[in-house]
C-alpha cells in the first residue's frame, strides 16, 4: 500500500532498527589483507604512492599477520620481492624464495594460526622484464609466450603449497594455467591444496600504486595481451566458466569498484565461493581524499567495502582491512 500508510523511513528510525533490517553485513573475518615480503630484517619500507602499506622482511610479516589475527581478519594474500630477478622468474619457484619463507614464519607463529594464508601465484614480480610469463622474440617485437609459462606457474603453486600456503592463487591470466596448477599440486601431492583463480582480470589503470609496492612493472609493453579488455562482460564469464572447468576451487575478480557489474553477474552465474579485490587504485585514491579532508575516512572505507560486499563478493582483498576491522 502507498503513502501514508506505507512509509519506509519506519525502520530507520534509529540504530538498532537499522541493524536489524539491514540486508548486508561486513565483518573482518570477511576481509583479507596484502603483503608484500622482501628480503632483510626488520625492514618496514613506505610504499609512496599507498599511505599505510610497507614492503616487509619476514620478522615484520610475521607480525603484521599476527596484529591481523588478533583482529579477527580472515587472511592474508602474499605477494614476494626477490633479491634477484632473472627471465624464468627462479625466485617464484624457489622452496626457498622470499614468500615461501615468509609462508613458513608465519604458519610457525601461533599467533597467526586463525589465518587463511593465499599465495599469489604470478611471474611478474620475479621476472627481469616484469611480464607474467616467458617472454619470445617475434617479428613483431616480443610477446608471453603462453603455454612455456604454464610450467613455470604449476611450480610455482607445488613451491608455495610445500612451504605451507592454505591457497595458491594464479593472478597471470595465461590461458590453461589453473589445470596446469591442478595438475602440478597434484602430481606433488598436496591434492586437497586449493586455487582461487583470479578468473576475471581487467587490465587496468588502478594497477599503478600495486607496481611500485611489488616492483612489477614491465619493462616493456604492457598487459593488454593477457589481462582483459575493460569492456567485456560476457567475456569475464567464459574466463571463469573456463577456469571452473579446469579445476578452480573459488574466483576473485579483480578490480572491483569499476568492475561491480561483474561481480553482481558472477554472483548470479556460479555457486562458487567469490573474492573481489579492491585494488592499489582504488586504496590509493581514497586515501588521497583522506588527506585533503574531502571525505569522512571512517565512513568511506565501510561503505566502499560493504558496497563490494553487496555487490556478491563473499569476501574482499583490501588493504583497509586492518582499518576496517578496528572500525567494525
Amino acid at each position: 500500500m502507498s503513502f501514508p500508510v506505507t512509509r519506509m523511513r519506519r525502520l530507520r528510525r534509529s540504530e538498532p532498527l537499522r541493524a536489524l533490517v539491514r540486508e548486508t553485513t561486513l565483518n573482518p573475518g570477511d576481509l583479507i589483507y596484502p603483503l608484500f615480503i622482501c628480503p632483510g630484517e626488520g625492514v618496514r619500507r613506505a610504499v609512496g604512492s599507498m599511505p599505510g602499506v610497507f614492503n616487509l622482511s619476514v620478522d615484520e610479516a610475521v607480525r603484521e599477520a599476527e596484529e591481523a589475527a588478533s583482529l579477527g581478519i580472515g587472511g592474508l594474500l602474499l605477494f614476494g620481492l626477490p633479491d634477484t630477478k632473472d627471465e624464468q622468474a627462479t625466485g617464484a619457484w624457489d622452496d626457498n624464495g622470499i614468500v615461501q619463507q615468509g609462508l613458513r614464519a608465519i604458519k610457525q607463529s601461533s599467533a597467526a594460526k586463525e589465518l587463511v594464508l593465499i599465495a599469489d601465484v604470478c611471474l611478474c614480480e620475479y621476472t627481469s622484464h616484469g611480464h607474467c610469463g616467458v617472454i619470445v622474440k617475434t617479428p613483431e617485437g616480443y610477446e608471453v609466450d603462453n603455454d612455456p609459462s604454464l610450467e613455470l606457474l604449476g611450480r610455482t603453486a607445488a613451491s608455495l603449497a610445500r612451504a605451507g600456503a592454505d591457497i595458491v592463487a594464479p593472478s597471470d591470466m595465461m590461458d590453461g594455467r589453473v589445470a596446469a596448477i591442478r595438475r602440478a599440486l597434484d602430481q606433488s601431492g598436496d591434492i586437497n591444496a586449493p586455487i582461487l583463480s583470479y578468473a576475471s582480470k581487467f587490465a587496468s589503470a588502478f594497477y599503478g600504486p600495486f607496481r611500485e609496492a611489488a616492483d612489477s612493472a614491465p619493462q616493456f609493453g604492457d598487459r593488454k595481451t593477457y589481462q582483459m579488455d575493460g569492456a567485456n562482460l560476457r567475456e569475464a564469464l567464459r574466463e571463469i566458466d573456463l577456469d571452473l572447468d579446469e579445476g578452480a576451487d573459488m574466483i576473485l575478480m579483480k578490480p572491483a569498484m569499476p568492475y561491480l557489474d561483474v561481480v553482481r553477474a558472477a554472483r548470479e552465474n556460479f555457486d562458487v565461493p567469490l573474492g573481489a579485490y579492491q585494488v592499489s587504485g582504488e586504496y590509493s585514491m581514497l586515501q588521497a581524499a583522506f588527506e585533503k579532508g574531502w571525505l569522512d575516512r571512517d565512513r568511506a572505507i565501510l561503505e566502499s567495502l560493504l558496497g563490494i560486499r553487496r555487490a556478491g563478493a563473499d569476501f574482499i582483498v583490501t588493504y583497509f582491512a586492518k582499518d576496517a576491522a578496528k572500525l567494525l
